[in-house]
């Protein structure tokens, strides 16, 4: 089959691809999981693009990054536990049928392959922004409400979740995932769910040349230089889209 360049559009036309979203959402709402649908996969996406976009990464790189965010959970449709691999692997086999480069599905696939905390690293800038992206996706919205119980600590978490927001300033280089959460839960109990996500997200921001800063509450969580202010200011732009 002949090469030929492979749109965002394409992807999400694809019968294949809507088959394995739609069906790892439904066994991670049996497992008990977050959603991890349409709403999770659009946001990564846009977030991913929005990421690569702002640190002036190409179109095509862009919108690479736009694809990998869309598909990078299909692996949940087989197996949670190392998602990411599986994922890679059922996204390669499509991808080259449509007729993607071998490069380009090469790219998309490492940063599928990479994108969980327990073996993930950012091997690429796909990659490194699709983390960030991932990762910064906690928010009441993401709670099922049929399933919604206060007595498990993701549901509560998130639950407590108002309002966040991903944002790159380009002159401090910082990228920073600002959190506001309300007495629901509390940040020990983000951190007891979250600290392996944000560790790994630090690490993709070092990847991109940035450091990544944890706000929540007003509170610069992994400060490891001088205190700054944490409100928005001029020079940052918010790249995190629902």
């Amino acid at each position: 089959m002949s090469s030929k360049i492979i749109t965002l559009n394409d992807v999400k036309d694809n019968a294949e691809f809507k088959s394995l979203i739609q069906a790892s959402n439904e066994c991670l709402k049996a497992l008990g999981y977050t959603e991890h649908g349409l709403r999770h996969v659009g946001y990564v996406s846009k977030t991913t693009a929005n990421i690569l976009s702002t640190l002036d990464f190409d179109e095509r790189t862009v919108e690479l990054g736009a694809i990998a965010g869309w598909i990078h959970d299909i692996g949940n449709a087989i197996n949670r536990k190392h998602h990411g691999l599986t994922g890679s692997v059922l996204a390669y086999d499509i991808l080259i049928r449509m007729g993607m480069t071998a490069d380009e599905t090469a790219s998309i696939i490492a940063a599928i392959g990479n994108h969980e905390e327990e073996s993930g690293t950012p091997v690429n800038p796909i990659a490194a922004a699709l983390i960030l992206a991932d990762k910064s996706d906690a928010h009441r919205s993401r709670v099922r409400r049929e399933t919604a119980d206060r007595r498990d600590i993701h549901d509560r978490v998130n639950l407590s979740i108002k309002k966040n927001y991903l944002a790159i300033d380009k002159t401090k280089k910082t990228i920073r995932l600002v959190i506001q959460m309300d007495n629901t839960s509390a940040t020990m109990e983000y951190l007891q769910i979250y600290l392996s996500r944000m560790v790994l997200s630090e690490k993709a921001a070092a990847y991109l040349g940035y450091w990544f800063e944890l706000v929540i509450n007003g509170n610069v969580i992994n400060r490891r230089r001088p205190p700054v202010k944490v409100h928005p200011k001029a020079g940052e732009t918010e790249v995190s889209e629902e």
